[in-house]
């Protein structure tokens, strides 16, 4: 399974959605980055999506985007392949 990699706050409810999906697809480990407490990293998160806001997610070397774009390309049955690629 691809690794995770997650941007995040201590209290954003799009964040422990997101997560939840995560878990329930078979993700047993999330890298979360918080934001709230290292700015560098929100500058690094910036740079890095263009975006401001979390949570933002990665799939191996992928940007899936926000939870909107995580349960978007669930619904489109994308998820799964996504973190299955080796």
């Amino acid at each position: 399974m691809q690794a995770v990699k997650m941007y995040t706050t201590a209290v954003c409810p799009y964040c422990v959605q997101a997560k939840r999906l995560l878990k329930s697809k078979g993700v047993e480990h999330i890298e979360e980055i918080r934001i709230d407490v290292d700015p560098q990293a929100r500058a690094s998160m910036m740079e890095i999506t263009g975006r401001r806001t979390v949570p933002q997610i990665f799939v191996g070397a992928t940007h899936v985007g926000g939870c909107d774009d995580l349960v978007a390309l669930d619904s489109r049955g994308g998820l799964l392949p996504l973190l299955m690629q080796v």
